[in-house]
């Protein structure tokens, strides 16, 4: 089968380095919130503020690391990262052990590792593009997505036991070891990599910070996609603290009802995922992309109609088991699409450009309708985004350029079979 197919031994220490720091982070999940709520005694407003301008600032700090990104070696940028990432986390249980952890030092720190997370997937992204040929790369990227829901299915639940057993910066500690083991696994890939030659003039320029936005909004293939999901991830993201709110203060769901309709729904992504390649191969890769583009749009509306007790777990199950499926199918496609349709020579500044624009629209859009939810209700605020996503398949490209130049450096040892 096309989708076991051997991708090398350096391939699989970068698997390897991936799914260790996805785990990490499935642990982690909503670690700092916990924190500021049980540890500083934060209000809802101060949670909100820590995940929205974590998310934001961190996004414009990472604005200027794709030139940088793109003009180094990208395994020792990931390296950097992850260690960057390592010290800020465990800076927390350090300052908590201490009696001095405050609510600005969990601002700082979350600023911190958004930015560090932009930088090494597009350092990554960009070096997945060389280590692989072109015909393996939808094969890698859904190998990423399988692990990355497979962490999400179990990475939460056991946090939250690991939390109760062991206090409320456990899982930060386990979130920064996962960087460190990561960093160590990426430094075991081996092999050489050509330093990136940089043409132009040798200082950041205006035009490198941007050169990822013009790329993006130039290319009919990937301007629609971008706008696209944009639009689709803002407006996911921007109704999931609303449901927590419907789901547990509304209708009086337990907090272990509300893990369950979230954590078992991502078996979907796991098989959308796997499914992903051998779609594309039989399909074709724009029909695939299309159709699964449209029908994650058709399910969050659902959600709006959820009541209280066993019927309303079985209908939320039901529609995120949907959309977490058509994301496991759609995304890996996607992120296959962009490093398709973009030259080496800028991936790692479109790919950080991307992720600004997600982070920044992701927070601006879920502050949006935390208020459109305050003036109306929870429930409507969900059948407003539910309803906006129905049109976003419009934005989907019609037509398809053929992708760019391919070429890169290689790099020296090879990936294997």
């Amino acid at each position: 089968m096309a989708g076991r197919r051997a991708l090398g031994r350096r391939f699989g220490w970068l698997w390897a380095a991936f799914a260790v720091s996805s785990y990490g982070t499935g642990l982690g999940f909503g670690a700092f919130s916990l924190i500021a709520v049980l540890v500083l005694d934060s209000g809802p407003a101060e949670v909100a503020a820590l995940a929205a301008t974590g998310r934001a600032v961190g996004a414009v700090a990472a604005v200027p690391l794709g030139p940088w990104v793109e003009f180094r070696r990208k395994r020792p940028v990931m390296v950097a990262m992850d260690l960057v990432r390592f010290a800020a986390l465990m800076s927390v249980p350090a300052a908590f052990a201490l009696g001095r952890l405050g609510f600005v030092q969990l601002l700082v720190v979350s600023v911190v590792v958004a930015a560090a997370n932009i930088a090494f997937n597009a350092a990554s992204g960009a070096y997945l593009k060389t280590l692989l040929p072109p015909e393996d790369l939808l094969v890698a990227n859904g190998r990423f997505e399988s692990t990355t829901w497979t962490s999400t299915m179990l990475g939460p639940p056991l946090g939250g036991a690991a939390i109760g057993l062991f206090g409320p910066v456990a899982t930060v500690i386990a979130n920064a070891v996962s960087y460190l083991l990561s960093a160590l696994g990426i430094r075991a890939i081996g092999g050489t990599e050509p330093h990136p030659a940089r043409t132009g003039a040798p200082r950041l320029r205006a035009a490198d910070l941007l050169e990822g936005w013009r790329h993006i909004l130039a290319h009919p293939t990937l301007r629609p996609l971008f706008l696209n999901a944009l639009t689709v991830n803002g407006l996911i993201m921007a109704s999931e603290p609303l449901l927590a709110v419907l789901l547990l203060d509304d209708l009086g769901f337990t907090p272990w009802q509300y893990g369950l309709v979230f954590a078992a729904p991502c078996v979907g992504g796991l098989v959308g995922s796997r499914l992903a390649h051998p779609l594309a191969a039989r399909f074709g890769r724009r029909t695939v992309l299309l159709t699964a583009g449209t029908l994650r749009a058709c399910w969050p509306l659902g959600l709006a109609f959820v009541q209280p007790g066993v019927p309303g777990i079985v209908l939320v199950i039901a529609v995120q088991f949907g959309l977490v499926a058509c994301c496991g199918v759609f995304n890996p496609i996607l992120a296959t699409y962009r490093l398709d349709h973009t030259g080496p020579d800028r991936v790692a500044r479109t790919l950080t450009a991307w992720s600004v624009s997600s982070s920044a629209a992701i927070a601006a859009m879920t502050a949006g309708w935390g208020v459109l939810a305050t003036v109306t209700s929870p429930r409507i605020a969900i059948a407003a985004a539910g309803l906006l996503l129905l049109a976003t398949p419009l934005l989907l490209p019609r037509r398809e350029k053929a992708p760019e130049d391919r070429s890169a450096p290689a790099v020296t040892g090879g990936h294997g079979a």
